[in-house]
């Protein structure tokens, strides 16, 4: 396979665009980004396209469409791009998106136009987007066979009894609120101990914590 070794821009760096996934994001043979992402971008997409045979596609948004201040306030390349059954596309996106008229907009034009974008799915994200995270952290996708699928741990593989589970973990053990003074308070490093020795019974972890030995 060949390698392409893509250089983020220094311009859009020093407008805010800390990681990656602040200005592009990818799914299979599909690249979403702005037309500022990379350095020598025209270079960059054609050594992509020859090193996946000609099937690679490229949605560049345009600076006068969407600016990169606007990419980076509405988060619209910290999306998800999803593959469907019947080879359609979905994206998603925080509400931050629609809550953007140049964005939305543009987004809109995507999925009602010729794009390989298909379809549209939004979702208030706010308090993971107040943390730093968003879709983007769902982006890491492990392909297993079937044997190394039944070889890991199944205790940590989500269903329905796994999230009631985790759901009950979580009701019992977070802190609603969480001021300076607790910092000091042993109970809360107790608190933090067993609610952690749970969590690993619950997926079955073992003695993984040095507290726990």
């Amino acid at each position: 396979a060949r390698v392409v070794y893509a250089q983020q821009n220094p311009e859009v760096i020093d407008q805010g665009v800390f990681h990656n996934d602040v200005i592009a994001v990818g799914n299979r043979n599909l690249l979403f980004c702005h037309a500022q992402a990379f350095l020598n971008q025209a270079e960059v997409k054609q050594q992509l396209h020859t090193a996946l045979g000609g099937t690679f596609h490229v949605i560049e948004v345009p600076d006068n469409r969407v600016s990169v201040q606007d990419a980076v306030t509405s988060y619209l390349f910290n999306s998800q791009l999803l593959s469907l059954p019947g080879g359609r596309t979905l994206l998603v996106i925080p509400e931050e998106c629609q809550n953007n008229p140049a964005v939305w907009n543009y987004l809109c034009e995507l999925r009602d136009g010729d794009s390989p974008i298909d379809a549209l799915q939004v979702f208030d994200l706010k308090q993971s987007m107040s943390n730093g995270g968003g879709p983007a952290c769902l982006r890491l996708r492990v392909v297993l066979t079937e044997q190394e699928l039944t070889a890991f741990n199944q205790s940590t593989r989500m269903n329905d009894t796994l999230f009631a589970s985790l759901n009950r973990w979580v009701d019992s053990h977070y802190r609603d609120r969480l001021v300076e003074a607790d910092l000091a308070d042993p109970l809360l490093l107790q608190e933090s101990r067993t609610a952690l020795d749970e969590l690993t019974q619950i997926l079955q972890l073992g003695a993984v914590y040095p507290f726990q030995r």
